[in-house]
């Protein structure tokens, strides 16, 4: 599997109460947060609960 890095773009101000959980369990809690993680299901599920507040590069 290859890594992924998730970065938040946008804030969570005004975000739905799953998409605030979702962001927080993957460690992202300001605009211009990252992560790098392995490539799988769960991420891939996390990702398109917030896809329009995160950007998404290969690594």
């Amino acid at each position: 599997m290859e890594n992924v890095k998730v970065t938040l773009v946008k804030s969570l101000i005004c975000c739905k109460k799953n998409q605030i959980a979702t962001a927080k369990s993957l460690g992202l809690s300001r605009p211009g947060d990252s992560i790098v993680a392995k490539n799988d299901a769960v991420l891939a599920g996390k990702v398109k609960v917030i896809s329009h507040l995160v950007k998404v590069e290969t690594v």
